[in-house]
């Protein structure tokens, strides 16, 4: 399981991407093969049925090592463009 910070933090990541079908399923594996279930999960096509990818992630308690490799490994991802990452807390 991955590592926990502070419970009351939030990482959020957000992934641009080009519209391809390989792409979910290959952002959601850098959070399962670290036994970690995403608190939110928003995904759409930019503009309606565009080319581009957005999927915004929210997970609870992550810490920041960890965000930092799961945004690396992200950016290494076929057809993905950008991943920025921040913190919020409630």
């Amino acid at each position: 399981m991955g590592t926990l910070a502070n419970p009351s933090r939030t990482a959020c990541f957000s992934i641009h991407a080009e519209a391809e079908p390989s792409v979910m399923p290959r952002v959601l594996e850098q959070f399962a093969k670290r036994g970690l279930v995403p608190d939110q999960w928003h995904s759409s096509c930019a503009e309606g049925c565009g080319s581009e990818l957005v999927i915004d992630i929210q997970i609870c308690a992550l810490d920041p090592a960890l965000v930092r490799s799961i945004a690396e490994a992200m950016r290494r991802i076929v057809h993905v463009d950008q991943v920025l990452t921040a913190e919020k807390s409630p």
